[in-house]
């Protein structure tokens, strides 16, 4: 074993909003280092110039903060193995390049951009694979010397030895082989002197002492590229797990083209973490058992790389509907309180007074009625403002030539109660209904169109009870005026 502590990392690239893939590659490096009381590392490869994305870093901090994924090192953080940024450790792999130059690992290549279209052109012409042919492998010493006192633009290559098998295990899908002669001469120095992401990655794993390396399945045929430099530079290979690809319901690649892809898009339409973490460690991963709903406590204990699946998992986003309406459920209601309170901030409510008690019977009577925090705004819009329109299709349906003296009768009820309880709002229906010798429906319908505007939601005495006599007598009158004229 490289190290006595297991130690994985999380190693994106800041090319933009983290995807709900790169989320599921971090949750699973993070679940298996809590699980064995590991550590957790996040790594920004950034030596990628050209996809750089300005404010990214933040990004991906903050979303895996947002997550509940807190690394034990990393940017901002430190740690003993930094600095955690790519590139600020370039001197690092031109120190590494250089060691496997002069061990014949590695070779410079002078070849310009015009001599490797052609050879690529002609490979393709004589359908072969297209593959650097060694050329500059060839050259001299003094070749060599003269061209880089010339200054001649110049990329490092790793010298693959021809005929040869490369072996790995892999915790998923077990003994992994790939011929040589397939495996091109990489480049891991570019021309601009940052190294491309082979080089830095393994000499990054081994000098931040990574023992296992959690990834997804698309970079498992540069694994072999990966073996080849452990093995030129001595060092003990670590444990390698490939994660399966995520699909979309129809089996494709899961892409932008078909749906929403980023952790920010999900987070901004009112996902909860909790419940996105959860749906996310299920697209791959199983207990072995038939448990669904999970705390991130219970992943965490429940975490192994044994029962991460090989078969590509199904981006089901009716599941994690599901499961974000059971985790909503499940909530305290100080948290939800919360909750609410911060997408009040950004609604056209954002400058009104509520109090925390109003909220919260609020929150007791519309939870079994949302999936989401936004729709106790969205869907019990008439506990924050009065109702001006009613649903037409319920006007049609529920209110009758009698329903202004049926609702002016309850009105003159209720007026003359102090402080109602939602018993006492009941018991004054069914008075009304006797006096007028109706049916309790016929008091219920056309109320609840006055007092909410819409033909659903809580129960009636629940609505009257949290909105209070002053607003119910004045929605009322409302309605009456407004239907009649």
């Amino acid at each position: 074993m490289i190290n006595d502590i297991p130690r994985v990392r999380f190693a994106p690239s800041p090319t933009g909003f983290l995807h709900v893939g790169g989320l599921r590659t971090a949750l699973y490096n993070f679940l298996f280092a809590k699980n064995v009381k590991g550590i957790f590392i996040l790594r920004i490869e950034d030596t990628d110039q050209n996809r750089y994305v300005l404010g990214a870093v933040e990004n991906l901090i903050s979303t895996l903060k947002w997550s509940g994924l807190d690394y034990d090192e990393g940017p901002v953080k430190g740690g003993p193995y930094g600095p955690y940024l790519q590139s600020e450790r370039l001197h690092i792999y031109k120190e590494y390049a250089e060691l496997l130059i002069k061990y014949k690992k590695a070779y410079y290549c002078f070849c310009n951009s015009d001599r490797l279209k052609t050879l690529r052109e002609e490979q393709q012409k004589k359908n072969i694979q297209t593959m650097y042919d060694k050329h500059c492998l060839h050259l001299s010493d003094e070749e060599i010397k003269k061209n880089l006192s010339d200054g001649f633009p110049y990329t490092v290559r790793l010298n693959v030895e021809p005929g040869k098998i490369i072996k790995f295990k892999d915790h998923v899908r077990g003994d992994v082989e790939f011929s040589s002669d397939v495996v091109d001469d990489q480049v891991l120095i570019k021309s601009d002197s940052y190294p491309t992401y082979h080089l830095a990655n393994v000499v990054d794993d081994h000098l931040m002492k990574i023992t296992h390396v959690i990834r997804g399945e698309e970079w498992l045929s540069s694994t072999p590229k990966h073996v080849l430099l452990y093995e030129a530079f001595g060092w003990e290979i670590p444990v390698f797990a490939h994660l399966p690809l995520l699909l979309n319901p129809d089996r494709s690649k899961l892409s932008k083209r078909q749906g929403d892809v980023a952790v920010e898009d999900y987070k901004n339409k009112g996902y909860l973490k909790d419940a996105l973490v959860n749906f996310v460690a299920l697209l791959g991963w199983t207990a072995g058992d038939d448990q669904e709903f999970y705390y991130i406590d219970e992943l965490i204990a429940k975490f192994s790389l044994d029962r991460i699946n090989k078969s590509g998992a199904v981006f089901n986003l009716e599941k994690l509907n599901w499961l974000n309406e059971e985790h909503l459920r499940k909530m305290s209601e100080t948290d939800l309180l919360s909750l609410l309170r911060e997408e009040m901030k950004t609604s056209k409510y954002s400058d009104k007074e509520f109090s925390n008690e109003y909220l919260l019977k609020v929150i007791s009577v519309m939870r079994e009625r949302v999936s989401f925090i936004k729709e106790f705004i969205g869907k019990g819009f008439y506990f924050f403002e009065e109702p001006v329109t009613f649903d037409e299709e319920i006007v049609k349906k529920r209110w009758t030539p009698d329903s202004p003296v049926i609702l002016s009768k309850f009105a003159e009820n209720i007026a003359t109660l102090i402080s109602p309880t939602k018993e006492e709002y009941e018991t004054t229906l069914h008075k009304t209904a006797f006096q007028l010798e109706i049916g309790n429906g016929q008091i219920i319908h056309p109320l609840r169109l006055a007092v909410s505007g819409v033909g659903g939601g809580p129960g009636i005495f629940d609505i009257l009870f949290i909105l209070g006599k002053e607003k119910i007598l004045k929605r009322i009158d409302f309605i009456i005026d407004k239907l009649s004229n």
